[in-house]
């Protein structure tokens, strides 16, 4: 974060005492980040925003009074500029589906990495979408069988080129990197992470697509339509 960056304002959505304030805790120790609300429940979350007018909003789905899924709608309804992460110990598509139809960027699952859990926080409020691996599968999967009569779905077929390797989506933004010709240390800060973790994903992604370097890994990425 630049010197005169402000950091992120996240508001922090949790039916559970202990995860609301382990995430607070957690997060709040990122001096790129600024809780600046906590709620139980959807309807104090949509009255935060009104108040705080955070930059993300980490929602659980299963809450009390209002869920989830109807927070995200009302809120990206009133400020579309919101950004919203469903964080959920639930990996049924049907909840998926219905967050990312509300309006949500992004899905993650409540066992992930805090620091990864820092960085795609940070991810999302630049721009980005979050959804996992496995999430992403069966969402392609549906959207396939959904669109068989209108033509593929947009971004179908990379999506399966890109599973054909097993490849996480952490590691596929990685690969875009590489192509673009960035190095380690620009791709670390582009993704939020650290050099070391991204070398760890570069050598995942050459044993999985079983290349040697940068250049195989390039070329074969746009041979195969991947990028």
């Amino acid at each position: 974060m630049s010197v005169n960056q402000a950091p992120l304002k996240l508001l922090l959505v949790d039916d559970q005492d202990l995860i609301r304030e382990s995430l607070h805790i957690v997060l709040g120790m990122d001096p790129d980040i600024e809780v600046v609300g906590l709620a139980e429940n959807g309807h104090i979350a949509v009255q935060l925003c009104e108040d705080q007018h955070p930059d993300v909003v980490l929602m659980d789905i299963h809450m009390p009074i209002m869920d989830g899924v109807e927070a995200t709608r009302r809120i990206k309804a009133k400020w579309p500029q919101i950004r919203v992460i469903i964080l959920t110990t639930f990996q049924e598509i049907s909840y998926v589906l219905d967050a990312l139809s509300a309006g949500a960027e992004g899905y993650l699952l409540k066992a992930i990495h805090p620091k990864d859990l820092a960085a795609g926080v940070k991810w999302v409020h630049q721009g980005g979408t979050l959804i996992p691996h496995d999430i992403a599968k069966m969402l392609v999967a549906q959207a396939r069988g959904g669109a068989a009569e209108k033509g593929a779905a947009p971004g179908a077929e990379e999506a399966v080129r890109a599973d054909a390797y097993g490849l996480s989506e952490r590691e596929l933004q990685v690969l875009h990197c590489i192509a673009d010709g960035l190095n380690n240390r620009e791709i670390a800060e582009k993704l939020f992470l650290s050099e070391g973790t991204v070398k760890n994903y570069i050598s995942n992604i050459y044993s999985k697509m079983d290349v040697r370097d940068r250049v195989q890994a390039s070329k074969k990425a746009h041979e195969e339509g991947m990028l």
